[in-house]
C-alpha cells in the first residue's frame, strides 16, 4: 500500500500562486497601500491618466502641480517595469502599452481630536488611500 501525502492548504495555496506568476505575457498590475492623501485629491490625478498612452500619461503627471501626481508617477513606473519583467526581451516602447485600469479606493483613516473653544474637541480625520494600476499592450500578438 502506498502512502498518500496530505499537502497542507497553505502550501497549496502558495504554489498555486507560484503558478500563477509563472505565467509569461498578459496585463501587469502595481498597487500603492495607505497613502497619505484623501482619496478625493488622488481621483483628481489619477482622472486625468485614465485610458492613456504610458508615456503620455508620464509626461502629464511630469507637469501636473499637485503632490498626489509624484506617488502615482513612481507608480506608473512601477507598473512598467513589472510588464517588462512578466514579459522578458520586449521593450515597453514597442508594445504601445496603455493604462487598461486605474482606481482609487479609500483606505485607513486616523482619527484625532483638536482642541475647540469652550472645552470641545473637534473630530480630524486623516484620510488615506489605496491605488491600483493596471498595464496592458494594445497589440497582443506580439
Amino acid at each position: 500500500m502506498e502512502a498518500t501525502t496530505k499537502i497542507k492548504k497553505s502550501v497549496l495555496i502558495r504554489q498555486q500562486k507560484e503558478a500563477a506568476k509563472a505565467v509569461t505575457g498578459g496585463a501587469s498590475v502595481a498597487k500603492l497601500q495607505d497613502c497619505p492623501t484623501s482619496p478625493r485629491k488622488m481621483r483628481l490625478v489619477v482622472d486625468l491618466v485614465r485610458g492613456k498612452n504610458v508615456f503620455s500619461a508620464l509626461s502629464i503627471l511630469k507637469f501636473t502641480n499637485k503632490e498626489a501626481a509624484i506617488r502615482v508617477e513612481k507608480l506608473l513606473v512601477s507598473a512598467i517595469t513589472n510588464w517588462e519583467a512578466k514579459n522578458e526581451g520586449k521593450k515597453a516602447e514597442d508594445h504601445g502599452l496603455f493604462i487598461k485600469e486605474i482606481s482609487v479606493g479609500g483606505g485607513r483613516q486616523l482619527k484625532r481630536l483638536r482642541p475647540a473653544p469652550q472645552g470641545r474637541g473637534y473630530r480630524i480625520r486623516k484620510r488615506s488611500n489605496h491605488v491600483t494600476l493596471v498595464v496592458d499592450s494594445k497589440n497582443e500578438n506580439n
